[in-house]
């Protein structure tokens, strides 16, 4: 069985600069928060999975694919 992944736009900014980043996350965790911020920093699969540097994190959203 194949497990169904969604890409995630992070937004970072250092010292007046941004730079944007794309991670893939299972597509089931995302129903376990309320808020994709929440998921982030507390879900253990995501953890495993990724680093994301919250502390210059300035925005997170769920990518929509064409066709979705």
């Amino acid at each position: 069985m194949s497990e169904e992944l969604v890409t995630v736009q992070l937004l970072f900014v250092d010292e007046g600069s941004y730079h944007r980043e794309e991670i893939r996350i299972p597509g089931d965790t995302v129903d376990r928060y309320e808020r994709l911020i929440d998921l982030l920093q507390e879900d253990p699969e995501v953890l495993r999975r990724t680093f994301v540097d919250l502390d210059r994190l300035c925005s997170a959203a769920i990518k929509v694919e064409e066709g979705d």
